[in-house]
């Protein structure tokens, strides 16, 4: 990184050392600090807005309170990239989400800055105020801070962590990073000197004391309790935290070290819950993501000076497209349908749906057991609620996918993105374990499309029935095959023969995607292939036909092998009396870093050469045909 002047931010090796800086060589440090996550991100993709949004907050954590010892979990994670450059791994930011690179995320195994590991949201209030109280049971009397987004307090289980926090006697804080409003230079002002005079000692000994004494005369604790919040209310939103049992402090501003650095360490010297507002700006110094942090996110690689720019050729159609362009078609033909996504609009392909049928687009925030629960509701009053969730994001409501769809038996189309391996954002996102938890609830289904156009046409499959379908799918393009423009399904639950073999040897039975390089596996050793569809229910007759014509069984997936399609075979098998020896290729009994996919499933075996030679190994090499 020679483009810009790092000077002071190449001398910080840790948080230790930026804490003998004045307040203007901090100022200079998170300048420099920008600059270097705009830069590094450039070079390797990833995301952007949220941590160009916590640059200041990032210095001032650090220059205020003694991390390590201090404990601070960051929220979801992915506005970590400040904490990483000034936590030791600067020199690393060139790996980033690259296979045996950084995390994306905050990983414990990374390093002990991490304190705990986070990539879903709403976490961090919980797994905070666990690390305060088990320091006040050890007698240790370091800080735990929580540092969570505006989103990720939409969720029940952030809720459930204040309730239990308010009344814990535990010393804890937590930051609400608020991006999404803004503070006018006056009230930013104003703001300033209230946080620093409601943090600090004197307000609290006297605030404390006052209640005490006026304790024996409830009227006037009363009246005084109601001066307390107007005159925080004059200049701060309603006070609903301090209800849970915090001291609010706040709104700040986020990027104002002035400001942050005072009230933290003002806080810092306070006893109990300690709530603080800051706001932020997501993509704070770098105009075009200001103007559109959608858009940088989580860009891949650009230039900085010119920003993002659309490809020449336009790239091939993803899966996620492909469901949105089926979501509209099927809404624009049955009015019972409804879109739900848990706060996951752009992610899922829902934004045309949510122009063309707002009426129709329910967003739920970041609350999945809720958007389970919801869809459920719809569905009891004659609604065909369809649920746009990622695989990862699924398991979070898996209650609610048994107590309030399944066993209720209720018509729920669950789109599953980000099925099998996602890449850089690693195990924390992958859509491992769908096939395995949802196969063995009564009532479900689950489709595994091998293309775009099974992909449209499974949809429409699982619209049609009456009881809770799941529709899993990838991650980015697929073979590319043109989906068709009708809403015609396939038939439930059945099965395919793409490829048959004379010698009758070998039965690759692949569900998903994972189809195309058996394929090619196929023709290199001469083996029969089937298009399996569908994991639940599974195609048993189809099944039973290739056992009982091939001398090995192989199926391939791309999710668990444990409990996975490979397992339900072999169930089918079993219960018809029938004995083959069957061979299971798909992910292992370990969580998978991060990495290119395509590099991922190779090394997991799951490409056509690994398939290949897998089932080789297998065979007597000399009873199989020899590659051309």
């Amino acid at each position: 990184m020679t483009t810009n002047n790092y000077s002071l931010l190449t001398s910080i090796d840790d948080p230790a050392d930026l804490r003998g800086l004045s307040r203007a060589e901090l100022k200079t440090l998170a300048q420099q600090l920008r600059a270097y996550v705009l830069e590094s991100v450039s070079k390797t993709g990833g995301h952007l807005s949220s941590n160009l949004g916590t640059v200041e907050l990032t210095v001032a954590l650090h220059a205020v309170f003694d991390t390590p010892r201090d404990r601070i979990v960051w929220d979801v994670g992915h506005q970590t990239y400040p904490h990483k450059i000034l936590t030791g791994r600067r020199e690393r930011m060139a790996s980033l989400r690259q296979l045996g690179g950084l995390s994306g995320f905050p990983l414990r195994s990374e390093s002990e800055y991490d304190a705990f590991g986070t990539a879903h949201s709403s976490t961090s209030i919980s797994a905070a105020l666990g690390m305060a109280l088990a320091a006040k049971q050890k007698g240790d009397s370091r800080h735990a801070i929580a540092v969570i987004g505006d989103g990720a307090m939409t969720a029940g289980m952030a809720f459930e962590a204040l309730n239990n926090g308010g009344v814990a006697d535990a010393n804890l804080l937590v930051i609400l990073n608020d991006n999404d409003m803004s503070i006018s230079p006056p009230v930013g002002a104003l703001n300033r000197y209230l946080a620093q005079l409601m943090s600090g000692r004197f307000y609290a000994r006297a605030r404390d004391v006052g209640k005490s004494v006026l304790k024996q005369v409830p009227p006037l604790l009363e009246l005084a309790k109601r001066l307390e919040q107007q005159a925080k209310g004059m200049v701060v939103p309603a006070t609903m935290f301090e209800q849970f049992g915090f001291n609010y402090i706040g709104p700040i501003d986020g990027h104002d070290l002035d400001s942050l650095i005072p009230t933290l360490e003002n806080i810092k010297s306070l006893k109990g819950p300690q709530f603080l507002h800051v706001v932020t700006k997501k993509g704070q110094g770098y105009k075009l993501a200001e103007a559109d942090p959608v858009a940088y996110h989580g860009p891949g690689k650009f230039d900085p000076s010119v920003g993002l720019v659309k490809p020449a050729t336009p790239p091939k159609q993803t899966f996620t497209q492909v469901f949105g362009s089926w979501l509209c078609d099927m809404a624009g033909q049955d009015k019972r349908l409804a879109g739900i996504t848990p706060a996951m609009r752009e992610g899922s392909g829902m934004v045309e749906f949510h122009q063309r049928f707002p009426d129709r687009y329910h967003d739920v925030g970041i609350a999945e057991q809720h958007a389970v629960t919801f869809a459920a509701g719809m569905a009891c009053e004659g609604l065909k609620p369809v649920v746009a969730i990622y695989s990862t994001f699924l398991q979070r409501a898996y209650d609610q996918l048994i107590h309030d769809v399944a066993l209720q038996n209720l018509p729920v189309v669950f789109a599953l993105d980000r099925a099998g391996l996602v890449g850089a954002d690693g195990a924390t996102h992958a859509g491992n374990y769908d096939i395995a938890f949802v196969r063995c609830i009564p009532n479900m289904s689950m489709a595994c499309p091998a293309d775009e156009r099974e992909c449209r046409q499974l949809l429409s499959t699982a619209y049609e029935q009456n009881h809770p379908v799941c529709v899993r799918y990838p991650r980015g393009a697929g073979v590319g095959v043109e989906p068709l423009k009708s809403l015609q399904g396939l038939p439930f639950g059945k099965g395919e023969i793409r490829r048959e073999s004379a010698a009758k040897q070998v039965a690759i039975l692949a569900f998903g995607t994972l189809l195309h390089p058996a394929l090619a596996a196929a023709e290199a050793l001469d083996a029969t292939v089937a298009n399996m569809r569908w994991a639940k229910p599974l195609d048993k007759e189809l099944v039973l036909k290739l056992a009982a014509e091939h001398a090995l069984i192989v199926t391939v997936e791309d999710g668990c092998i444990m409990g996975g399609a490979g397992s339900a075979v072999m169930e089918a098998m079993q219960a018809a009396g029938m004995v083959r020896p069957v061979l299971q290729l798909g992910l292992p009994d370990a969580f998978i870093e991060h990495g290119d996919p395509a590099k991922l499933l190779s090394l997991q075996g799951l490409d056509a050469a690994g398939i290949e030679a897998s089932i080789r190994a297998r065979l007597d090499p000399a009873r199989v045909p020899a590659a051309a």
